[in-house]
């Protein structure tokens, strides 16, 4: 089954998205990220993706404060990450009510501490592979590393990550469709591990295109600005990724 995640990213105490991961290209959808993120759970979202862009930015979380006020508010698992960069940081993240933390730069920086991160937390833990013009980006997405997605997940799942959270960055908050190819890709040499993607989602046809993949490590797609922009709406979402999961 492909579940539905719709985005809740955070910036200056505001629900916003960004496009193509340029702070200085913002959008601000809901002045209360609460709210925002009620509004899709009452639509019928069983799941969220809230993500700590201020923290991204700064390299340490910085809105926990929001993060618990959604956890404790609203009774769906809430996937959060941005900024998580040391062990402190992370568990003060999943105290504060994340189900499952999402770690970025320190996965591809401290191998050490992502070990002792899996070995404490297993399946609360999850890597996201931020790709930007073929190469995994870091640090708030300013840098990139030498190593493609692929490679990457090979590696990851290696070191014993269960859950990956894929998103092209070059077509983040564009809504100009989906990167199939890459899917597939990552599906392949993900060793079982489990599989969110993300990334330039702009119709109900981009949804059906990637659960008609019927890749089994795909088990997730985060959704942004579609949603907010109402493109689809969430049961609409949830319908069409349902019915393209269970017809073999």
């Amino acid at each position: 089954m492909v579940d539905l995640y719709p985005a809740v990213d955070v910036l200056g105490g505001k629900a916003v998205r960004l496009e193509q991961g340029d702070f200085e290209r913002t959008q601000v959808y809901d002045a209360d990220p609460l709210a925002a993120a009620r509004r899709w759970v009452e639509a019928g979202a069983r799941r969220l993706h809230v993500v700590d862009l201020d923290g991204a930015r700064a390299g340490r979380p910085v809105n926990l404060a929001q993060l618990e006020r959604i956890a404790g508010t609203l009774p769906v698992p809430v996937q959060y990450g941005g900024g998580l960069r040391s062990l402190s940081d992370a568990e003060s993240a999943l105290a504060s009510g994340a189900a499952r933390i999402v770690i970025g730069t320190v996965a591809f920086i401290d191998e050490r501490l992502l070990a002792n991160l899996l070995l404490q937390h297993d399946e609360r833990i999850a890597v996201g592979l931020d790709v930007r013009g073929g190469r995994v980006a870091i640090q708030g997405w300013r840098e990139r590393v030498k190593v493609s997605p692929a490679g990457a997940v090979e590696k990851l799942v290696a070191l014993g990550v269960k859950t990956i959270v894929y998103t092209k960055v070059d077509w983040d908050g564009t809504m100009q469709g989906v990167d199939l190819r890459v899917a597939r890709e990552l599906a392949a040499v993900g060793g079982g591990a489990q599989v969110i993607y993300s990334g330039g989602i702009g119709s109900l046809d981009d949804l059906r295109a990637l659960a008609g993949l019927r890749l089994e490590p795909l088990t997730g797609v985060i959704v942004g600005k579609a949603l907010y922009e109402g493109r689809f709406t969430v049961p609409e979402a949830l319908a069409v990724l349902n019915e393209e999961t269970s017809v073999l």
